[in-house]
């Protein structure tokens, strides 16, 4: 019987991880392991495989079907705050700029601009467009006569996995169906 993992290459079968009380690590970007540090990772005893792909991989003596979906046996507690990065101010941001809502050519906006002494920090700064960037200039939003959707926060990083809920990855095994909350087609 045709099975489409029989086909797939091994580096096109990631395994998703899941932390020990078997929710993802991380939605955005999902926590994926290439099958090579998820087959070193079940030798080294730190993940338990909870499915596997049809594919297999095999050596002169041994012979494995590619993990899935693996579980870490040791619980990681994620940090309460993530990292101030543009890609993750860009998902506190839902990819919108702050200003007009638009979702393309999106760069960050000083809402107190450095020039008044304002810093880059997550309260001071908001996704913003490029024209909008450029309409605001070296002005506050209220001397520039714009308004924000949503005043900057400093989000936790459970706010960033919910904001990444929002935004699927273009290909989702279905093995990993039962471990992800998108509402979406999954491949097969």
């Amino acid at each position: 019987m045709y099975h489409p993992d029989l086909l797939r290459h091994p580096d096109s079968c990631p395994a998703l991880v899941l932390n020990a009380d078997y929710t993802p690590l991380s939605y955005y970007p999902l926590s994926l392991w290439s099958w090579q540090t998820a087959i070193k990772a079940v030798f080294l005893e730190r993940v338990d495989i909870v499915a596997h792909y049809q594919r297999e991989v095999h050596s002169p003596n041994f012979t494995m079907q590619l993990p899935s979906v693996i579980a870490l046996r040791q619980y990681v507690r994620p940090s309460e705050y993530p990292a101030f990065t543009r890609f993750n101010l860009f998902l506190r941001d839902r990819f919108a700029c702050q200003y007009c809502g638009k979702t393309s050519d999106l760069t960050f906006d000083h809402v107190i601009p450095r020039a008044q002494g304002g810093r880059t920090t997550w309260e001071n700064v908001a996704t913003a467009c490029a024209p909008c960037n450029l309409k605001k200039g070296g002005r506050t939003p209220r001397e520039a006569h714009m308004t924000l959707a949503e005043e900057p926060i400093r989000p936790t990083s459970w706010q960033l996995q919910e904001h990444g809920r929002s935004f699927p990855p273009n290909y989702l095994h279905t093995s990993w169906r039962d471990w992800l909350y998108w509402d979406i087609e999954l491949e097969a």
